[in-house]
């Protein structure tokens, strides 16, 4: 009797449903106390019941800002943590460091995780919606991603260990999107004895006296230059809670550090570049009502405050509050890198 062959064993690489396997939710359960996290942390074990297709990407204010991206697969939220987000062009790779099997529940999570739990911090949803899956093994994940912020084909390779890589096969999501430049030297105004005769045709800002500085916000990390355009290092903790306060979003402010009442401030009143486009050619009176939207402030930094038309009124403040003077800039004016520009000028008190 010829004896019968063996069944192939699926492998490694098979589905969780085609082979047996524990409770895939045991290390998040681990991680979490029930009775203190708001987040949703069930009793029993993973079971499949929806269509392998729902994705979601979350913004995770933790102990560094990164974005959460969690696809559904046999019951569970299969979870990378990528800590400069979804990168919208083929021509960077960003890091997605694998973590523990989500629940399902955790696709339409949003909340504060309290000081002491696991991940604690500030969790809210950046997008979310379908995908599709083009391969699935334990070394590399193809899906294309349909949301509202972000859609496309995407790669998830592993590299070592935890440590994957997330790569857009798609062209850019945005091909007129610009990178921000590597550095900028800022524009500068030239000096003169007295505010210009039309004032209703500029803004007038102070003047701090403090040291110029650029900063590069990408993907919730920051990055300095001084006046010259070289690379420097910012103030301690600027950089993180900067980024960390535009989030997904590029941009290039111009501005200083001053010391406003004892302590360093970064004064921000320009935005050469916002969101893959760079405002250069914008108008200034444009460019600071952009500025002013993103209603940047924090304990490091402020949006300094500009006024059209009314440079007496300001040369008098600055006057009383021990200021060097004002800053004078014309309300149609762009943005000249490097440049000494009688389109700004200042003023001494």
């Amino acid at each position: 009797m010829t004896p019968k062959k063996p069944k192939k064993d699926a492998g490694k690489n098979a589905r969780p449903r085609e082979r047996e396997r524990g409770d895939r939710l045991a290390e998040y359960r681990g991680r979490r106390d029930a009775g203190r996290t708001p987040e949703p942390v069930p009793e029993e074990k993973a079971v499949p019941r929806g269509d392998d297709d729902t994705f979601v990407v979350q913004e995770h204010h933790a102990t560094s800002l990164h974005w959460d991206l969690r696809l559904e697969r046999d019951g569970v939220l299969v979870s990378w943590a990528v800590p400069k987000g979804l990168p919208w062009s083929p021509e960077t790779n960003h890091l997605a460091v694998h973590t523990e099997d989500h629940p399902l529940e955790y696709a339409t999570f949003e909340g504060e995780i309290p000081r002491g739990e696991y991940g604690a911090g500030t969790m809210t949803i950046w997008d979310r919606g379908t995908y599709e899956t083009e391969k699935w093994s334990e070394r590399e994940v193809k899906v294309v991603i349909h949301g509202s912020r972000v859609s496309g084909r995407y790669v998830l390779f592993r590299t070592r260990g935890k440590n994957w890589m997330i790569h857009r096969m798609d062209p850019p999501a945005d091909p007129d999107a610009e990178p921000l430049p590597e550095s900028l030297r800022p524009m500068r105004p030239v000096e003169k004895n007295r505010l210009p005769r039309d004032q209703d045709a500029w803004g007038f800002e102070f003047a701090w006296g403090g040291r110029r500085l650029a900063a590069y916000v990408e993907g919730g990390r920051t990055r300095f230059t001084d006046a010259r355009g070289r690379t420097v290092d910012g103030p301690g903790g600027l950089g993180s809670r900067l980024g960390a306060e535009l989030g997904s979003r590029p941009a290039l402010l111009d501005g200083e550090l001053a010391v406003l009442d004892g302590r360093e401030t970064y004064m921000i009143y320009d935005l050469p570049h916002l969101d893959g486009r760079p405002l250069l050619d914008v108008p200034y009176e444009d460019r600071r009502r952009r500025l002013d939207d993103l209603g940047l402030s924090g304990n490091l930094w402020q949006t300094a405050p500009w006024f059209p038309g009314d440079g007496d009124a300001v040369r008098e403040a600055a006057r009383d509050q021990g200021l060097p003077g004002v800053v004078a800039k014309r309300l149609d004016s762009r943005y000249d890198p490097g440049e000494e520009s009688g389109a700004w000028r200042f003023i001494p008190s």
